[in-house]
């Protein structure tokens, strides 16, 4: 299985590389008062999926820190109400 794991990886990596190659040619990014800059078409393509991505795990942030103190309060309310169970002996 890690052999395989290891093979797609590596496939995405060419093509990305080679995706990276064919995109080379420089392009002008333009914002607000006049600024720009000049840079590789992969570059502003790579750096618009990461700001995405970015923007996509901090969206979910919030939502898994409110689970995470929720199932310590659940696992906390838990142990008060019902001690551990004692272990048993075992049957013949």
């Amino acid at each position: 299985m890690r052999i395989v794991t290891w093979a797609i990886r590596l496939l995405v990596f060419v093509l990305l590389v080679a995706f990276g190659a064919k995109n080379a040619e420089p392009v002008t990014l333009r914002f607000y008062f006049d600024l720009s800059i000049q840079t590789p078409l992969i570059l502003a393509l790579f750096g618009a999926f990461a700001a995405g991505a970015l923007f996509g795990v901090l969206s979910l942030l919030g939502r898994v820190l409110r689970q995470r103190r929720e199932i310590s309060f659940l696992r906390r309310k838990s142990a008060a109400v019902e001690p551990a169970p004692a272990a048993t002996p075992p049957m013949l």
